[in-house]
């Protein structure tokens, strides 16, 4: 049987991963939320960064992905060491509507937070998340290059992400006519801290 993997977050335009068809699709039953903090990939735990996770109530608009059988274990291995190595998310199937007109409804692998784990943030004031996000950078670069490319992402699909948009505006990005993001028109200066990681990055 083929796997299905529900993309919502950096999936949606790094899914990293052999697929064989791809479509946009519409979970029920969670959102995407800026709820999990980042201790590798895009901050520290001295100055951990935010990134996404499907937080309970809502609905989600992002990208289905068809895995075939052979490459099944391969792929929940890589999703296994990319997405969930501390456990924060539940990897469960849910019923994900595809969004390209055939009706069909697949079982997806999703990757729910977990509200128990302590790299839940809650729901955080969005100038928090703005903080947070500015000042950040992982093994993986700036947490805010990582917001800007998933929301640049949704508005091309044509999708207006009700919670990341107003984030967007704090950041200093504005949409373009092609649904694409202008330039860092507040980009935060760097830090002693952004340029530690950096050289770091470098030596390493």
């Amino acid at each position: 049987m083929d796997l299905w993997i529900f993309g919502y977050g950096s999936l949606m335009w790094r899914p990293g991963f052999v697929y064989e068809e791809s479509s946009r699709a519409l979970l029920e039953g969670a959102h995407r939320e800026l709820c999990c903090y980042s201790f590798i990939h895009r901050g520290t735990r001295s100055a951990p960064g935010l990134v996404l996770g499907l937080d309970k109530g809502g609905r989600c608009e992002g990208m289905a992905f068809r895995v075939p059988p052979r490459l099944d274990l391969d792929t929940r291995h890589y999703l296994k060491r990319r997405e969930n190595m501390n456990n924060v998310y539940a990897a469960v199937k849910r019923p994900v509507r595809l969004i390209d007109g055939s009706g069909r409804t697949v079982l997806a692998l999703c990757f729910i937070m977990d509200r128990h784990h302590r790299q839940y943030t809650g729901l955080l004031p969005l100038e928090r998340q703005a903080a947070i996000v500015r000042r950040s950078v992982g093994r993986s670069g700036p947490n805010i290059d990582y917001v800007v490319n998933t929301v640049q992402h949704l508005r091309q699909l044509g999708v207006h992400d009700a919670r990341l948009e107003p984030l967007m505006a704090r950041l200093g990005h504005s949409p373009t006519k092609d649904g694409a993001c202008n330039t860092f028109l507040r980009r935060a200066p760097v830090t002693d801290f952004a340029l530690s990681v950096a050289l770091k990055k470098v030596s390493d």
